[in-house]
């Protein structure tokens, strides 16, 4: 199932960068560029660094300029996920491009790679949230409404591991198809953000 192979390789992109456990840790991944898992992995790891940059950002005593720097790198960040999540779709639009559609074949809702984004997101969430409710410093009724929380993330994660596994068995058999749109982000690009090309005037 493509759910359980991307919980393991999450769950292994967040353990990895966890050894050294800073943002500007070199990547290092150990699969093989040609393999799903390769881009399963970036992709986690992108999120990995996020997840603590947003962190970071949100110190009420930071410096007004490394905020901004942040604030830039985590932006450009957000093209990279995206980016990503494309390789990931494109990966399966390869795979499934000669299966022939059912006359009542539907389009979901969102790709599969969309999908496998948010499980990348509950990966991290329930890292974060089991550090929590072990967390030796902390109240035990803060251990306490952590571990109810970290049960919900975990029956999520079920739920949408099965939705994922779900949607691309009825893409494989032509009950579903998919439909991949470019995401077309506007802030990035000197051409259509106003605030960008009105400066180049």
């Amino acid at each position: 199932m493509i759910s359980s192979i991307c919980n393991t390789v999450f769950e292994k992109s967040i353990r990895d960068y966890h050894l050294a456990d800073h943002v500007d840790a070199p990547s290092v991944n150990p699969y093989d560029k040609n393999d799903l898992k390769h881009l399963l992995y970036a992709k986690n790891w992108i999120d990995t660094v996020q997840w603590h940059l947003e962190d970071i950002i949100r110190d009420p005593n930071i410096d007004p300029v490394a905020a901004l720097a942040l604030k830039r790198r985590i932006d450009a960040s957000n093209q990279e996920r995206t980016d990503m999540v494309e390789y990931v779709d494109s990966y399966f639009l390869e795979q499934y491009k000669n299966v022939a559609t059912t006359e009542d074949a539907s389009l979901n809702t969102e790709s599969p790679a969309w999908a496998i984004d948010r499980l990348s997101i509950l990966a991290l969430k329930i890292y974060h949230m089991q550090q929590e409710a072990t967390r030796a410093g902390a109240s035990e009724a803060h251990r306490e409404a952590c571990g109810k929380k970290l049960t919900i993330l975990l029956e999520q994660r079920t739920d949408l591991s099965t939705s994922i596994d779900q949607l691309l068995e009825d893409i494989s058999h032509g009950k579903k198809y998919m439909k991949v749109y470019k995401q077309m982000k506007m802030y990035n690009d000197d051409a259509l953000n106003p605030v960008l090309y009105q400066k180049q005037k």
